[in-house]
């Protein structure tokens, strides 16, 4: 017997949740963006009236001001965005206890043993559709389908306030028209790779040899090809069946020895980077930081130092494993390779205080946040390759498109699986 999973998406979540602060936002063009004091600041998220003037998120301030001089710049409340996003997820509890959530937006849900109390999938979804939209105020798209990734892709099929339902009998016909790049987990460097070999479709990536797609992805390949073809197979992960978190890690062997500064700090960057971002996907903040360094002889040392207070920002992350390395090894003395973890990690609600911080250090930080959320929205349409610091630019520390891509040294997120395939930075 076929599963019944749910994708819910929230509509323009973080536009949506500031109308709710201020309803009069409903009716006028408005753009949630990461940098309202700077016309170079990113839109994160616009409303239906800003979509009509063509309006995109990560487009610059500047690019959407020019397009809809009257747009209403806001600036994010992300405290906010966690709170509706646990009041959404309680109503998908009422539904099921196998919920996951994908994203601060997105969650799936396994109904398949609810269609006693409330009926068949689609008329499960059409009945959390209304409930979020009554109880909450914002609109959400359901795909409803046999596996986890057609039902991500039915939510996105139709927007907003939709359940879209991708069967066994419809799904060639709608699935397959649509660019690889709707694919999930497809990001812009993958598609780049699959269009120059001439897969241009979902379609054609069902189509193609899972053995030819392993010899240009490796395992991505296999597992994306049985994706296009409908045989995703991964569960819906109930919060009671989670793997707690202990720690997020991320390390690289360089390209030849490091000795400077600059170098150091650069592959220090970079590996905080990807853990902030895992760190803020999953509402975690570190309140300890690790650095473990390798010589060329393979000695290796590692030292700690707690973190005051706890943080999720890759650029603080990066300052405290610096300021480890200058402490503990001395300058000029070869590195082969770093990783950098963060460890003891709280909920986002727990570790947060308002108003921890004091003065210019507070500015600091917030104006660090509105940047690295605002590099989340871009990486995350448009691929981790989309918006990269300018130093790893032509760098021959083998640091490619932002990421430290050596995969022999990479670290996985401790006690962390990844849920419904791979993402770019394993392809």
């Amino acid at each position: 017997m076929d599963r019944v999973i749910l994708h819910c998406d929230c509509n323009s979540f973080f536009a949506s949740v500031e109308c709710l602060r201020d309803p009069s936002l409903w009716q006028v063009p408005m753009a949630v963006c990461g940098s309202v004091e700077d016309r170079r600041g990113i839109v994160l998220a616009k409303n239906e009236p800003a979509k009509r003037y063509g309006i995109r998120t990560a487009e610059t301030v500047y690019s959407a001001k020019r397009k809809c001089p009257s747009l209403v710049i806001v600036p994010p409340h992300h405290g906010e965005y966690a709170r509706i996003s646990r009041e959404v997820n309680k109503i998908y509890a009422r539904f099921t206890d196998r919920y996951e959530p994908f994203s601060i937006d997105e969650s799936w849900l396994d109904v398949t043993g609810s269609r006693a109390l409330f009926g068949t999938g689609e008329e499960i979804a059409e009945r959390i559709r209304e409930t979020v939209k009554r109880e909450i105020g914002i609109t959400i798209s359901i795909g409803v389908s046999f596996n986890k990734t057609f039902a991500k892709l039915g939510s996105d099929y139709k927007k907003p306030d939709a359940v879209t339902v991708i069967s066994r009998e419809n799904y060639r016909s709608i699935l397959y028209p649509l660019p690889i790049e709707d694919m999930l987990f497809v990001g812009e460097r993958t598609a780049a790779l699959l269009r120059s070999s001439g897969i241009r479709t979902i379609g054609d990536l069902a189509a193609a040899s899972p053995a030819f797609l392993v010899s240009r992805l490796g395992k991505a390949g296999e597992q994306l090809s049985a994706a296009a073809r409908g045989e995703d197979t991964s569960p819906v992960i109930a919060p009671s069946e989670a793997p707690e978190v202990k720690s997020v890690g991320n390390g690289m062997t360089f390209r030849h020895d490091i000795t400077t500064r600059e170098e150091i700090r650069l592959g220090l960057s970079v590996l905080s980077e990807e853990i902030g971002e895992r760190m803020r996907r999953r509402g975690l903040l570190a309140t300890t930081v690790s650095v473990t360094i390798k010589d060329p002889a393979l000695r290796t040392i590692s030292r700690q130092r707690p973190l005051s207070p706890p943080t999720n920002l890759g650029r603080e992350l990066a300052e405290a494993a610096l300021s480890l390395v200058d402490a503990e090894w001395g300058s000029g003395k070869p590195i082969r390779m770093l990783t950098v973890t963060a460890m003891n990690l709280v909920a986002g609600d727990e570790g947060e205080q308002i108003g921890f911080f004091d003065g210019e250090r507070d500015r600091r930080h917030e104006k660090a946040e509105r940047i690295e959320v605002a590099v989340d929205g871009i990486r995350g349409r448009f691929g981790s390759g989309s918006l990269v610091r300018g130093a790893v630019l032509g760098n021959d520390l083998g640091i490619e498109g932002g990421t430290a891509t050596p995969a022999p040294h990479r670290r996985r997120d401790a006690n962390d699986k990844k849920k419904g395939g791979n993402s770019d930075e394993n392809f």
